[in-house]
């Protein structure tokens, strides 16, 4: 069976961060999409929090009517970003858990014990023809319970993995890298569309992607940061490079 192509998600919220600092218009996020896209995203991701501390209503809606590829709307599960996407009519949603005491997101949707809740959400936005993923855990019970609501996609938190990686706890990585293979192969038998993010670097992200159920990444914070030294563009074609460099050895498997 042919390996699928990865697809690369790029996320534009901390190009929004750095305008917020100071105020004004600059740097423009959808400006920052164009760039990505331009260099080789397959789509780009938009996290409009509660406090709106990046991203704010107006790029959602500049990002839908300025770019030509799918926008990704990440978003809590609550009836105020329900009613925004729904009006947006992004391609798809990602439920994402939510918090304002933290600095990015922390951890997974719990759907195990959150499914009364999320379950109507998933359902209302599949109506409206919004493809809908859940930002989790690679856990067996998460994974089962998504299934269950029928949200078509997951993503995988591999924040765990890349932060014991960077650290030097071998023993962490191995422990978390056998939780992602395994989580991911898990999904995919239940016919989920399997994807990942969070904290993914040019070494991570080339790795992961030698899993062939794994079909998309999302990745912004390091982009963005890398930006700072080498451009947008630049490091945007080195992430597909090395994204590319992965998938490559599973072909020759």
């Amino acid at each position: 069976m042919p390996v699928p192509h990865l697809r690369l998600g790029v996320n534009i919220d901390h190009v929004a961060t750095i305008r917020n600092a100071r105020g004004g218009i600059h740097p423009d996020p959808v400006r920052a999409a164009k760039v990505a896209i331009a260099a080789g995203a397959d789509g780009i991701t938009a996290h409009l929090r509660e406090d709106r501390r990046h991203i704010r209503d107006d790029d959602i809606a500049r990002l839908k009517a300025a770019i030509d590829k799918p926008l990704n709307f990440e978003m809590a599960a609550t009836d105020e970003m329900v009613g925004i996407a729904l009006q947006t009519n992004p391609y798809a949603t990602c439920l994402v858990p939510e918090k304002r005491t933290e600095r990015t997101t922390e951890g997974g949707l719990d759907v195990a014990r959150q499914h009364i809740v999320l379950a109507p959400v998933v359902t209302e936005l599949s109506r409206a023809g919004i493809r809908v993923s859940l930002f989790i855990a690679p856990e067996r019970p998460q994974i089962e319970m998504a299934a269950a609501i029928r949200a078509p996609v997951v993503e995988i938190h591999v924040g765990a993995w890349c932060e014991a990686l960077a650290t030097g706890n071998a023993r962490s990585a191995e422990t978390e890298w056998q939780r992602i293979r395994d989580g991911a192969a898990f999904a995919k038998t239940l016919g989920l569309e399997v994807h990942a993010g969070h904290g993914l670097d040019y070494a991570t992200a080339e790795v992961i992607a030698e899993l062939p159920e794994i079909v998309e990444l999302n990745i912004g914070h390091f982009l963005v940061g890398e930006s700072v030294f080498d451009g947008l563009s630049e490091t945007v074609t080195k992430m597909r490079a090395a994204m590319d460099r992965g998938r490559a050895k599973v072909r020759r498997l």
